[in-house]
């Protein structure tokens, strides 16, 4: 093995080591968001808890990729962000199902999930940001962790304003501007890997 062949093998590992750990918080945290989202009633909890979800399932892939070729990173970028936009979309219905049959969301429940949502994505964040400029299914492994910390935010925010309001729409607008937002994290990720595509592809012509 030359020395190029030996940097790549740990840069391989060490991918492989931050994208397990990621994949480990995401999953963990979309069984607590996704339950505690159901008892709560909080659209803004079901719409991160399926963040989060999407977040492990594009770890998944992105542990797929690691080895192999630069192509095969772009795709899996690529499905990401449609997966992504795929589940924003879920939440979208959600919230008019909710708009139109009403909800009782438990504010206290969403302020305490939506902070221990928090300190998981800011330890994700301080995990991967050594790879923020790395290769494409990695970057876009940080900006899934960038779009949640503002997500946890929202959520937070929401059930401040559900409890000093007493009313639910807080929550609906939370939980709409977050399938918003996840729309936008995955339009940007399908622009990068349709960018690298076409270097990809620029290449070989």
């Amino acid at each position: 093995m030359d020395d190029d062949d030996l940097d790549l093998e740990i840069q391989a590992k060490k991918q492989s080591s931050i994208l397990w750990i990621l994949l480990l918080i995401n999953a963990v945290m979309f069984v607590v968001e996704f339950s505690a989202g159901l008892i709560a009633q909080s659209t803004g909890l079901l719409g991160d808890s399926l963040d989060m979800f999407a977040d492990a399932a594009v770890y998944g892939i992105a542990l797929y990729a690691v080895r192999r070729s630069q192509l095969t990173k772009a795709n899996a970028a690529l499905l990401s962000g449609i997966l992504q936009i795929l589940l924003a979309i879920l939440v979208l219905v959600d919230v008019a199902r909710r708009f139109l049959f009403g909800s009782d969301p438990l504010f206290g429940v969403m302020i305490a999930i939506g902070a221990l949502a928090l300190a998981a994505n800011m330890a994700s964040l301080l995990i991967i940001r050594g790879q923020r400029e790395g290769e494409v299914h990695m970057r876009a492994s940080w900006i899934f962790s960038q779009n949640d910390v503002v997500v946890n935010l929202g959520v937070i925010v929401g059930g401040v304003l559900v409890g000093l309001l007493g009313s639910r729409f807080p929550d609906l607008i939370i939980g709409f501007a977050v399938a918003l937002f996840v729309v936008r994290g995955g339009l940007r990720i399908i622009r990068d890997a349709q960018e690298e595509r076409r270097k990809v592809f620029g290449a070989r012509a």
